[in-house]
């Protein structure tokens, strides 16, 4: 396994914008061209957090496309949420898209009740790691972070089941320092790498964001970490030898506790 170079870009939403919010993104990955091998972008980040499922895309919609067309510029896969309609429901939908066109996808699990998430969109109904470049990665977005019982990682053979898990969030400031203790939590239970990211700025209906997007090591220690309350791009190298080496030197999952979720 090779190292992994993420890119995470912490950024402003225009509200319920998303030809506008493309356009912007697209011109700060122009220059990632070569550069990295995962593009890591906030959730929703074609609208900001809204409960307007009027905005909802199909697959085969604009950012989509938009994805695609960019995953292959920068040869790098790339990750976010996006708001989707399919099957007749509405869904806060992690997108995973590959340079050849290859889209994963994961459904937010978790939706913020308190927020009317749980009102506009469906629940899903998968936990996914996906395959990129050698890696395992876990797909997670922003509320998930509260549930470490679904982000567990299952031991198989002692390595776990995964060897990174992406958050994608629209955390408000209110809330930042829960935000970046449960990412170190994550990173340390799990034995993991964690990349976390955050939009900033003010959306729509008033609430204000920071960002403090950060990438972990297994250690919980900070690889990279974005100014907050600023648009940035910074990038980590996931080390894949000292991944492996921390691992074997401390196997903690030779003891976890073996479970099923209920899904």
């Amino acid at each position: 396994m090779r190292d992994l170079r993420v890119t995470l870009v912490q950024t402003m939403l225009q509200w319920e914008d998303a030809a506008a919010n493309r356009k912007a993104i697209a011109a700060k990955l122009d220059p990632l061209r070569g550069t990295t091998d995962l593009i890591v972008l906030p959730e929703m980040f074609t609208t900001g957090f809204t409960m307007n499922t009027a905005l909802a895309e199909a697959m085969d919609g604009p950012t989509v496309a938009w994805m695609r067309e960019q995953a292959a510029k920068a040869d790098a896969a790339i990750y976010g949420s996006v708001i989707i309609t399919e099957g007749g429901k509405t869904f806060n939908r992690g997108l995973f898209v590959t340079p050849d066109g290859t889209v994963n996808h994961y459904d937010k699990r978790h939706l913020f009740r308190f927020a009317h998430e749980t009102d506009h969109y469906a629940a899903g109904q998968r936990r996914v790691v996906v395959e990129w470049r050698e890696w395992r990665i876990l797909l997670q977005i922003c509320f998930d972070l509260r549930f470490p019982v679904f982000a567990r990682n299952r031991n198989i053979a002692g390595r776990g089941d995964y060897d990174a898990a992406l958050y994608v969030a629209c955390w408000p400031e209110a809330r930042r320092f829960p935000w970046s203790q449960l990412l170190v939590a994550r990173a340390i239970e799990n034995q993991c790498y964690v990349v976390g990211v955050n939009r900033v700025g003010m959306d729509g209906k008033g609430i204000h964001y920071t960002g403090d997007s950060v990438a972990l090591d297994p250690k919980g220690q900070v690889m990279a970490a974005c100014t907050p309350a600023n648009d940035c791009i910074t990038r980590a190298v996931l080390d894949a030898a000292s991944l492996a080496d921390f691992r074997a030197k401390f196997p903690l999952g030779m003891e976890a506790d073996g479970f099923d979720l209920n899904l």
